[in-house]
C-alpha cells in the first residue's frame, strides 16, 4: 500500500500533521511520502503510484489552495482514495466531496487514515460535532518527519541581537476546552482538547533538536487548558536542552489564572506568548465569547512585562461591530501599552471569518447580514454597514503585505489611514523619532496567523 500525504501551508512550520499520520501509516507497513508542497513540488511519481492520497487542512488559507490541487491529483491518478483532514476539513466537507475527495476526516484522523490505507471502511466525520459524537482518544505516537524538507528551510526565529534561531515545531495538547463563538475549533472539537504525554513530545522535540532546531513553537490553540501538562512539558524541555527557547499560545484569561506560572516559564526558556486579544471593545469581546475584557488584556500584558516575558497579541481587528472610532482605539491602547513593536502588521488588516458551522452564525445581527456561503473564499461574506470601514481595511490589508516600513512604520500609516476615513488629515501622533529596529523582540519571520 502507497499513501501520499499532502501539506499546502501551516505557518512557515514543518507540519506536524503530516508527521504524526506518516508514524501510523509507516508503522502500520503503508509506504509514505510526506509531501509539504509549500517547501516542495508535487511529485508526480509517487502521486500516480499511490492507493491513497490525503491532504492536511489545518486553517484557512491551507485549504483554500489545496483544492485546485485537488483537482490537480485527482485527474492524475482518478483510482486513488482521495481523503482530507485536519481541522478544516469537517468545516468544508460537502465542497471537498465535490471536489472528489471520498473520506472526510477531523483532526483526529491517524487511526481512520490507517484503516482507510488498510481497505477498513471508515465513516466521514459529519460537518459539525453534535452531543452523540466524540471524538476518538488516540494513543499518540512519536511524529516520524523523515522525508520532509530540513528545518532550516521553514521560517526562523528573529532575534533582537541579529541571529536566528532554527525553529521545530510540536503539539503538546490538541483542541481546546474552550467554545469562542468565532473560533473555527469549536465546530470541531465543541469543547474537548486532548493530551499528548510528555515522552512523545519530548521525543518529537529530541528528534527536531537533532536536525539543528533551537527554538520550539508550541501548535496548542491554548497551551495552558492543562497548566499542569504544560508545566510538566516546558520543565522537561528545559532540563533536557537548557539552551534551546520555546514560545506558546495562551489565552489573557489563562495569563491571569495562571499568574504565578508566568515566571516558570521564563526560567524554562520561553521567549514570548502568543494570545487572540482580538480586540479592546467589551461589546465586541462579549460577542465573539472570547472570555476577557479590555480591562483584562491590560493586566495580561502588565503581568507579562513584571514578569520578563513578552507578550504578542493578535486581534481581529475589523468585524461587523467595529467602528472606525473603534478602530483608532485599538491602536491607541497598543500604543499605551507599548505593544506596537510586538504586534505583527497583518494584524491591522484582519479581517472576521464566518466559516461553516461558526457559532457566530448564531447571532441575529450576523445572519441577517452575511450572504449565501462562498464556495472560493470559504466563507459566509459579509460587508460593513459603514462602507468606510470595508475600505479601510482593504487599505491596511494591502499596506500590511506591500510594506517593507518597520512595524511602527506600517502602525503609523495605518493610524494614519483611519484618521483620513473618519474625515481628518494628518491627526495621528508621530513616533518616529524614536523608531527601534524591527527585530527590537523575538518573531518568526513569517507571521500569518489564521
Amino acid at each position: 500500500m502507497n499513501a501520499v500525504l499532502l501539506s499546502t501551508y501551516d505557518l512557515g512550520r514543518q507540519p506536524f500533521g503530516l508527521a504524526s499520520p506518516a508514524a501510523w501509516l509507516r508503522r502500520a507497513g503503508v509506504t509514505v511520502d510526506a509531501i509539504d508542497l509549500s517547501r516542495q513540488p508535487l511529485p508526480v511519481n509517487a502521486v500516480t503510484n499511490a492507493n491513497v492520497i490525503a491532504f492536511y487542512l489545518p486553517m484557512h488559507t491551507a485549504t483554500r489552495l489545496a483544492l485546485p490541487v485537488i483537482d490537480r491529483v485527482k485527474a492524475m491518478n482518478p483510482t486513488a482514495t482521495i481523503c482530507a483532514y485536519g481541522l478544516y476539513a469537517p468545516l468544508n466537507q460537502d465542497l471537498l466531496r465535490q471536489h472528489g475527495v471520498s473520506n472526510v476526516l477531523g483532526p483526529e484522523a491517524e487511526a481512520n487514515l490507517v484503516e482507510i490505507a488498510l481497505g477498513t471502511p471508515t465513516k466521514a466525520m459529519p460537518p459539525q460535532r453534535s452531543d452523540a459524537t466524540i471524538l476518538p482518544r488516540l494513543n499518540f505516537i512519536q511524529p516520524d518527519r523523515a522525508g520532509l524538507p530540513a528545518l532550516d528551510r521553514y521560517a526562523s526565529l528573529e532575534m533582537p541581537d541579529g541571529t536566528r534561531k532554527i525553529v521545530a515545531a510540536t503539539d503538546a495538547t490538541r483542541g481546546c476546552k474552550h467554545r469562542c463563538r468565532h473560533c473555527p475549533i469549536v465546530p470541531v472539537y465543541d469543547g474537548q482538547f486532548r493530551v499528548v504525554p510528555v515522552d512523545v513530545v519530548m521525543a518529537d522535540v529530541r528528534a527536531q533538536v537533532e536536525q539543528g532546531a533551537t527554538h520550539v513553537s508550541f501548535g496548542d490553540p491554548d497551551f495552558f487548558n492543562g497548566p499542569t501538562h504544560a508545566r510538566r512539558i516546558v520543565e522537561a524541555l528545559h532540563r533536557e536542552f537548557p539552551g534551546v527557547s520555546y514560545d506558546a499560545i495562551i489565552k489573557v484569561e489563562h495569563l491571569l489564572e495562571h499568574r504565578k506560572l508566568l515566571p516558570v516559564l521564563v526560567e524554562t526558556g520561553c521567549l514570548f506568548v502568543t494570545s487572540a486579544v482580538e480586540s479592546v471593545d467589551d461589546d465586541v469581546l462579549a460577542k465573539l465569547e472570547k472570555g476577557h475584557t479590555r480591562a483584562d488584556f491590560r493586566a495580561a500584558a502588565g503581568e507579562c512585562r513584571s514578569a520578563g516575558l513578552t507578550f504578542v497579541p493578535t486581534f481581529v481587528a475589523f468585524t461587523p461591530w467595529t467602528s472606525i472610532d473603534g478602530y483608532i482605539d485599538l491602536l491607541s491602547v497598543v500604543e499605551e501599552l507599548d505593544l506596537v513593536a510586538h504586534v505583527a502588521p497583518v494584524q491591522w488588516g484582519i479581517r472576521l471569518l464566518v466559516t461553516w458551522a461558526s457559532r457566530l452564525l448564531e447571532l441575529e445581527d450576523i445572519k441577517a447580514r452575511v450572504g449565501p456561503f462562498d464556495a472560493k473564499t470559504l466563507t459566509y461574506p459579509w460587508q460593513h454597514p459603514d462602507p468606510r470601514m470595508d475600505a479601510l481595511q482593504q487599505q491596511v490589508m494591502a499596506l500590511a503585505g506591500t510594506s517593507t516600513s518597520s512595524r511602527f512604520g506600517v502602525f503609523e500609516t495605518a493610524r494614519e489611514l483611519a484618521h483620513r476615513a473618519r474625515g481628518q488629515r494628518n491627526a495621528s501622533r508621530s513616533i518616529k523619532l524614536v523608531l527601534p529596529s524591527r527585530s527590537a523582540i523575538p518573531y518568526m519571520n513569517e507571521p500569518w496567523y489564521c
